[in-house]
């Protein structure tokens, strides 16, 4: 490729809020999603993730998995992903730094962390989950920062937030918050459902795909099928991050209400969290047998032998574990609710209504085979049309390099910038000094310190304390 090409060439900044070994839907879908914009060469393609210390990492990470330099994450993140695709990883990899919200269970950038893509290189960013990118982002306006600015809302937090003390008045107060740093800074906002708040400039379009493992187990359960063998050997299971609000909750009121429908079922849950004791504990009081089982990788050959996958959450957007069992050849149980539209289209997707119908739905699906995925069926759970649906969603292919390069202001507080030049302009500076005080920023629920990296956040990353943080973010 000449120079000349490689200026024209769309460069994609990907920036998410999560990393493996933390298989959770914000490490894996972006960094999927890196490798399928990246396959045909066409693009320049950079994945941002966090960088945590060694204590944070302690805090997230599974099975006392730790890093002592981002160059050795990387590389565990490359190997995770080359044991699941078939093709060369054509795109890098950059760290931001971050800290993990113990209130929050999630994890958090410090500082700019725009800055990780040089001025010069800044084409289009993709925000994964914009709304958790931005509520303290201090630094540069992303729209003048990118030429183009796509957010993609994985998470329903309002729902979440009702749930907790005073969750009403939190979830009124935060959904004006999102509405307001989301449309500042994205120019383009996809919702994997209709379960998500509405945003400005926004569509609804499940931009997702299944790990492509999970596909060719079901190509093998598919044989096993024409062939008259019995696929599967289990019942029906439940896996998810083992917190109340991921469908726990829900399953075992279920279960509990329905024990004398169900007396013959058994149902496998497996999970790690914070509420593992309690799920436990609520677990031993049924009369059914639910046994309760550490987490692990949905593609671990232990899940293979299952028929029906169990899964009354309410809470996600787009289930992965939904899609992941579809593509397996399971049926799946699930709730009839926005978050599932995407699956109506699928045979082995049961739907129910109330607890009556929870019940149908299951002891149907354990009397009988799973339908066969057709070949356009398994097609639409792949990341090669969840990669081109985010393509036409975000409107990439109508935007080259030469159309969207706008002027760009090197520093967001610059004396270029007048306030009253438009609503949109006063808004984000306000955002910027509203985020700029240590006060106002822990009154909205930031992390202490979270404005500049600290001392050993500089020192992992190569950066010097109170600059910048562009340099020493890229390994080699």
């Amino acid at each position: 490729m000449t120079k000349q090409q490689q200026q024209q060439q769309q460069h994609i900044a990907i920036f998410t809020t999560a990393s493996i070994p933390w298989l959770t839907g914000t490490s894996v879908n972006p960094l999927f999603r890196a490798a399928y914009l990246a396959k045909d060469g066409e693009r320049r393609v950079t994945l941002v993730i966090p960088w945590l210390t060694l204590n944070h990492q302690k805090l997230v990470y599974p099975k006392s998995i730790t890093f002592s330099s981002p160059s050795e994450h990387e590389a565990f993140v490359r190997h995770w992903l080359e044991e699941r695709v078939s093709f060369p990883l054509g795109f890098e990899i950059r760290f931001y730094p971050g800290k993990f919200a113990t209130d929050k269970g999630s994890i958090l950038p410090v500082g700019d962390i725009s800055d990780t893509i040089p001025d010069e290189e800044a084409d289009i960013a993709v925000l994964e989950e914009p709304e958790h990118l931005t509520w303290f982002h201090h630094g540069k306006k992303w729209k003048t920062k990118f030429n183009y600015v796509i957010g993609i809302v994985h998470t329903n937090y309002l729902e979440y937030v009702k749930r907790e003390k005073q969750g009403r008045v939190k979830a009124f107060l935060l959904k004006y918050l999102n509405s307001w740093v989301v449309g500042i800074y994205c120019h383009k906002v996809i919702r994997l459902s209709a379960a998500t708040q509405e945003y400005p400039k926004s569509i609804v379009c499940n931009v997702h795909g299944v790990n492509p493992k999970f596909l060719e187990i079901g190509l093998r359960k598919l044989e096993q099928q024409k062939l008259q063998e019995q696929p599967f050997t289990k019942g029906a299971y439940y896996i998810g991050k083992m917190v109340w609000s991921k469908g726990y909750k829900e399953l075992l009121k279920l279960l509990e209400k329905h024990q004398k429908e169900l007396a013959e079922l058994e149902v496998d849950l497996y999970g790690d969290g914070e509420d593992s004791e309690a799920v436990k504990e609520a677990a031993r009081k049924l009369d059914l047998t639910v046994n309760v089982h550490p987490g692990r990788d949905h593609a671990d050959s232990l899940f293979h032998e299952y028929k029906v996958f169990l899964n009354p959450s309410t809470t996600d957007v787009v289930c992965t574990t939904t899609a992941e069992a579809l593509a397996m050849g399971k049926t799946v149980v699930c709730a009839n609710h926005i978050s599932n539209e995407f699956f109506k289209q699928f045979p082995n997707c049961r739907l129910y209504d109330d607890g009556n119908g929870f019940v149908r739905a299951t002891l149907k699906a354990l009397g009988e085979q799973p339908s066969q995925l057709t070949e356009q069926q398994r097609h639409e759970l792949s990341w090669e049309a969840a990669t081109q649906r985010f393509i036409k969603a975000s409107d990439l292919t109508r935007l080259s390099r030469a159309d969207s390069n706008i002027s760009k202001r090197s520093v967001f507080a610059s004396s270029s910038i007048s306030v009253g030049k438009n609503l949109e302009d006063m808004s984000a500076y306000i955002h910027f000094l509203a985020s700029g005080f240590e006060a106002s920023r822990r009154a909205f629920g930031a992390i202490p310190g979270s404005l500049q990296p600290d001392e050993e956040l500089c020192r992992d990353l190569g950066l010097s304390l109170n600059t910048p943080s562009r340099n020493g973010l890229k390994e080699d």
